[in-house]
């Protein structure tokens, strides 16, 4: 019976801290931009998306980390409010960032429609279409 009772405590823990690191992790989710120049800086060529589209920087797309290309998305600037729906076109971002909090890099051209691209990085929320 303790046996018993010692387990459901750890299971009562886990499932604690697993929905708190859950609600941290959607406090924290941000967005960045990428062009074809940044593309090729990281190693790849950045003409061609994860998808096998060919990357055009001032499109509304997006690349994140599902492979779920061809879905719709309304990205929100939490700073400002403005709203721009996008394609998703390409994976990323990397691992470390996303990690991070960095829940969706946007094309430069989107990025350009909810915030100045000298801001950099951004709060956003993301809702599927």
């Amino acid at each position: 019976m303790l046996k018993i009772a010692i387990f459901m405590g750890i299971l009562m823990a886990l499932a604690f801290f697993v929905e708190s690191c859950h609600s941290q992790e959607i406090n924290a989710e941000t967005a960045s931009w990428y062009s074809t120049q940044s593309c090729q800086k990281e190693g790849t060529s950045g003409i061609f998306t994860a998808s096998g589209e060919k990357f055009d920087e001032n499109a509304l797309t997006c690349a994140m980390r599902s492979r779920d290309f061809g879905k719709y998305y309304r990205i929100t600037n939490l700073d400002n409010g403005k709203s721009v729906v996008v394609c998703h076109t390409d994976f990323g971002p990397n691992k470390k960032l996303w990690k991070k909090g960095r829940i969706v890099d946007l094309s430069k051209g989107a990025f350009r429609k909810i915030a100045d691209l000298r801001k950099g990085i951004i709060n956003v929320k993301v809702e599927a279409l």
